[in-house]
């Protein structure tokens, strides 16, 4: 029997709550993969509870409690774990629950250099983002059985190499860096931009990714890339409030209302490119920060310098070539050379089985070809691209934007032909 779904509220809660109660009971007892465990069956006790009973004075401690309490129920099932029963048994008062956060410690520990790049971000992503098993897969574009083993996979090699819940130091801790950087990165994008669901965005994802980010750059404030990671987010984060309508519709970068950016977050973010730029070396996260701050620099969508944008992803696609960096320069380039020319950018994707039947490619093609005047490919295309996004309000505005081509309400009313419909 599924849980009963909690209010948006103690959700909210709950998914802030658990990577730290996980992290706090990894660092007791060790046992990633029971900690784990324990820690979701305790968050499905209080998704039943809470509703009906009211949320306890202290939510982290009584999460902490009844997570224990379920090491011990384990440990007094298992004889080959009586030695480690004493400690799991004793209860953990909400007020003997310690103010240290170990999400940070937490998230080093899923880099672990027993595991592969991939299963180090997937098993971050889950238990550091609480993305679930459906939504990392898509962050990867592989499917969910493929992503669950992966993540199996990755808790029992922890578990095997005896993982220490310490932040490494020296050489270990710029070995882990890329990764948890990355890790970073695609929470913070899952929260900008929910892969599935009828919610835009997941502020809770956003704002976790910021926290986590702010708490590394604070130990490598020199690093030019950990700098640029959190410009970039603040950046982006900063254009969060002009991105909806009041209904929860998608209103792209071109049509935004540039006065509700968050000018506090823009001056941070573009202080923090300043001072990374100056340093000796130049990554890609430091190269997205500068397009972003660049975008922002223009007080209308028209005041963009297109030309400084496509410099910089030509630049990035030198240094870390990857087809969405190629997406969004062909955008900079039909900004910057005509529509034509972004489209014959678009095709070199077209091989590419990391990008067959993405979204993103059918719906940039689809905006291009409009811009050309060829509507009904782009009506053809901006249907295909509805069809396979997960996100309901990308859905809603790409079935939008064929209904005004196809002279049709999004409802399906129809209204007048359109011309030149090819069959």
């Amino acid at each position: 029997m599924s849980a009963p779904n909690p209010a948006p509220g103690i959700e909210d809660l709950l998914r802030d709550l658990a990577p730290r109660v996980l992290g706090a009971l990894v660092r007791r007892h060790g046992r990633f993969e029971d900690c784990e465990d324990a820690v979701q069956e305790a968050v499905l006790a209080a998704t039943t509870q809470w509703p009906a009973e009211g949320v306890p004075d202290s939510p982290r401690g009584w999460l902490t409690t009844v997570a224990s309490r379920r090491l011990a129920d384990q440990a007094r099932s298992d004889l080959a774990r009586r030695e480690r029963e004493a400690a799991c048994a004793a209860e953990v008062a909400p007020g003997e629950v310690p103010d240290a956060d170990d999400t940070l410690l937490l998230l080093f520990l899923c880099c672990h250099p027993a595991l592969t790049p991939a299963s180090q971000t997937a098993l971050t992503l889950r238990a550091v983002g609480g993305l679930t098993t459906a939504e990392t897969a898509r962050a990867f574009l592989v499917p969910e059985a493929t992503m669950a083993a992966r993540i199996s996979r990755a808790k029992q090699r922890i578990r095997a190499a005896g993982g220490t819940f310490t932040v490494p130091e020296g050489a270990l801790l710029r070995e882990r860096l890329p990764v948890v950087l990355h890790v970073l990165y695609l929470i913070f994008n899952e929260g900008y931009t929910a892969s599935s669901g009828d919610r835009l965005d997941r502020p809770d994802l956003a704002r976790e990714a910021i926290r986590l980010t702010r708490a590394v750059h604070a130990r490598l404030p020199e690093d030019g890339e950990v700098t640029g990671l959190l410009a970039l987010m603040l950046l982006t984060d900063a254009r969060r409030a002009a991105r909806a309508t009041a209904s929860g519709d998608l209103v792209p970068l071109a049509e935004q209302d540039r006065t509700t950016w968050d000018r506090d977050l823009i001056e941070e973010g573009t202080g923090l490119v300043s001072t990374a730029l100056a340093g000796p070396s130049l990554g890609p996260y430091l190269l997205q920060a500068a397009i972003a701050a660049t975008h922002a620099d223009a007080a209308k969508a028209e005041e963009t310098d297109w030309a400084q944008v496509h410099a910089l992803y030509l630049v990035l696609e030198r240094i870390a070539p990857n087809p969405m960096v190629t997406l969004n320069r062909a955008i900079a380039l039909a900004e910057t050379e005509g529509p034509g020319a972004g489209l014959a950018l678009l095709a070199t994707l077209d091989d590419d089985t990391r990008m067959a039947r993405h979204h993103r490619l059918l719906s940039v093609r689809a905006h291009l070809l409009e811009k050309t005047g060829d509507t009904d490919d782009a009506y053809d295309h901006y249907r295909r691209a509805a069809r396979v996004t997960a996100s309901l309000a990308e859905q809603r505005y790409l079935e939008a934007r064929a209904a005004r081509l196809s002279g049709r309400n999004p409802g399906g009313t129809a209204g007048p032909a359109r011309r030149g419909r090819r069959r």
